[in-house]
């Protein structure tokens, strides 16, 4: 089994995981706090809601997937690699977007949070349901960002679900450790540990996404017959529709479909063969995510969470 594909899942589904854990565990401590610990079942009702509809998304878009594969098998290569560029668009999109938009907000998140369960059990009547759409809802978002990343990577077999599985597991345990048993963590220094990881594993999806978009387009223009691509003087090896000519080939030296290669590969995107187009995308979301995502490290330091 190539446990290689369980890496980056894994690190996703924990950051993700840990951030629903945080949410979970602020809301739970404040039910407690506030003598309202009878809206506990409410709160697994979210999470356990949010888990099966992040769940069933998956089955769905996944599902999706294969019947475009099956389509016209003239047209299964344009529309499977359209398609995965697509996808692989919207997850580097939506992690980008929650890696910088967590990190300004982690400091005024547990404020936040406890401001809206307030408002939320102040009416008696409706209290249930708003804590059940609150967890629902912070479940939800970090449960589509893991099913997005696992679409778009599309990787078989059962590596990637014991990946993520481990990464839920791991999550809960440290969201018990938090709220249950007081243990102090340095959240500050594991969410920027983890965001940097983060960073170059969705580094790694931009050279992945770019590519699929560029055998669609070939995919294309091979199925219209139009002159979609630029002329290219490479007769021998592996070409590009758009991206240009080859800037990087290690494939007799370090193959990405062997170790240590594979995973170098599923972590951090490296690339055995790497086309120009491909090289200038990834140094150029490292550079740009990674100055937003550093500038978003300021100010006074997350405290560690403890227990109440």
């Amino acid at each position: 089994m190539d446990f290689s594909a369980a890496l980056p899942i894994f690190a996703i589904t924990l950051r993700e995981g840990v951030e629903a854990a945080l949410v979970v565990g602020i809301v739970m401590a404040y039910l407690k706090k506030a003598d309202r610990s009878s809206l506990n079942p409410w709160v697994f009702g979210g999470i356990g809601t949010g888990v099966l509809a992040s769940f069933v998304v998956g089955i769905l878009l996944n599902w999706f997937l294969k019947q475009v594969e099956s389509t016209d098998p003239d047209q299964a290569a344009f529309y499977g690699q359209l398609w995965q560029g697509i996808l692989g668009i919207t997850a580097i999109a939506m992690l980008s977007w929650m890696l910088v938009w967590m990190t300004e907000n982690a400091k005024a998140l547990k404020g936040e949070i406890e401001g809206r369960i307030g408002k939320a059990i102040a009416n008696e009547k409706n209290a249930g349901w708003a804590v059940f759409t609150l967890i629902l809802i912070a479940v939800l978002r970090e449960g589509f960002e893991v099913v997005i990343f696992i679409s778009a990577k599309l990787q078989g077999g059962l590596a990637p679900i014991l990946g993520a599985i481990a990464g839920l597991v791991g999550a809960v345990a440290i969201g018990v450790a938090l709220f249950q048993f007081g243990i102090r963590i340095n959240l500050k220094l594991f969410f920027q540990a983890m965001g940097i990881f983060l960073l170059l594993i969705v580094a790694g999806l931009v050279i992945s996404a770019i590519g699929h978009l560029d055998k669609a387009v070939a995919a294309y223009a091979e199925l219209s017959q139009a002159s979609l691509c630029f002329p290219t003087d490479t007769t021998t090896g592996p070409t590009s529709c758009l991206l240009g000519g080859l800037v990087w080939d290690v494939h007799e030296i370090l193959p990405d479909k062997e170790f240590p290669g594979i995973l170098l590969k599923a972590l951090f995107g490296f690339r055995d063969r790497l086309f120009l187009g491909q090289a200038i995308a990834y140094f150029t979301f490292l550079t740009s995510a990674g100055l937003l995502y550093f500038q978003s490290l300021s100010d006074k330091p997350m405290k560690s969470v403890a227990k109440n």
